[in-house]
């Protein structure tokens, strides 16, 4: 593959970090070197542009059997993780992506959500058979859990959907938490309803697949999970680029999570309505006005920073993010894996 050189007009290399006239070399999947241009040496290929360097983003909740991988990449965002699909079809997705000819992000899963008897999502429309792993009892509870780590899941995906259906009982779901916290895996969950992020943070689980939006929080709901608890945004799943009132509850809570010290992730849901594939600026625009600094919200999207052997995934931007989130819409630079996936001249 040889070694490529990227020069630029600023970039942003992490928290606190920001270089005017940089250079980047990659080689092998890698960052070689990072630093001002002038010192870089040549390379094998060597790409310039009027752009803002960054880190490659991360979407931290897709469904990507609802939307096209490539289209995903070539829209700036270089990793997904997806919360929910059937493990058939979603895990050799996860092998396929680490592959070097793959058109789209790297990929990581949790496969099925694990519900209760007729919970959400089994009855919903959009979610293909086994998408829901549906469990009665703390011992079939326990063996869904060991059944799924069994396939290497970033995270175990379980829902308290109570405006859908049934839920699990808190037996089951206290089971489903210990049990992937004996087996070194993180819990995420979809919670909907009165009642079902209380629970949710009895039992234990380590983050909100969605910020809530069914109910104002109180505060000492949100201290407990701000302790103990990541959110993933997906705010603009209650807005498309209007006001509502769920967006409104949804944001109030993030808010104070955040004023309280929680920590937030970036997350678009994509499959779910209108959201593009690719960096969703207005997402972006949601989590700025939910509090976050410019930088916070990079933050929010970014996994790895810019450094020497740091991963070799990166997007140039045509203005600056640090200066308005909007500037994230269509970048016209993706490198992923050391590899330029996107140029728009």
């Amino acid at each position: 593959m040889g070694t490529l050189l990227i020069q630029a007009r600023r970039a942003w290399l992490g928290r606190g970090r920001v270089l005017d006239d940089p250079a980047v070399v990659l080689d092998g999947g890698r960052i070689r070197w990072v630093g001002p241009a002038r010192h870089a040496g040549a390379a094998d290929q060597e790409v310039e542009g009027d752009w803002f360097l960054m880190p490659g983003p991360v979407d931290h909740h897709v469904h990507l059997g609802l939307s096209d991988p490539r289209a995903v990449l070539r829209g700036g965002v270089t990793a997904v993780r997806d919360l929910g699909w059937p493990p058939e079809d979603i895990f050799p997705l996860v092998d396929a992506a680490s592959g070097p000819g793959f058109e789209g992000p790297a990929v990581a899963a949790c496969g099925p959500m694990i519900t209760g008897r007729g919970g959400y999502p089994s009855r919903a429309s959009w979610a293909p058979a086994g998408t829901a792993l549906e469990v009665e009892g703390t011992e079939e509870a326990v063996a869904a859990v060991e059944r799924v780590v069994a396939q290497d899941p970033a995270a175990i995906k379980v829902t308290l959907n109570a405006e859908a259906g049934p839920t699990l009982t808190d037996d089951e779901l206290v089971a489903i938490v210990d049990t992937a916290h004996r087996l070194a895996r993180r819990v995420t969950c979809h919670v909907q309803g009165a009642g079902q992020t209380e629970r949710a943070l009895g039992a234990g689980v380590d983050e909100l697949a969605h910020a809530p939006w069914t109910e104002r929080l109180s505060e000492a709901m949100i201290a407990g999970l701000a302790r103990s608890t990541t959110i993933v945004g997906t705010l603009d799943i209650h807005s498309y680029g209007r006001s509502t009132p769920e967006l409104e509850v949804a944001q109030d809570n993030l808010r104070r999570f955040r004023a309280a010290g929680g920590r937030i992730l970036y997350g678009t849901d994509l499959g779910n309505g209108p959201i593009p594939p690719g960096l969703h600026a207005q997402e972006a625009r949601h989590l700025a006005a939910c509090g976050l600094s410019n930088e916070e919200v990079l933050l929010a999207m970014t996994a790895h920073e810019l450094v020497d052997d740091g991963r070799g995934d990166l997007i140039g931007l045509r203005a600056d993010p640090l200066d308005d989130p909007a500037a994230l819409r269509d970048p016209p630079l993706v490198v992923r894996s050391g590899r330029i996936r996107r140029l728009d001249r």
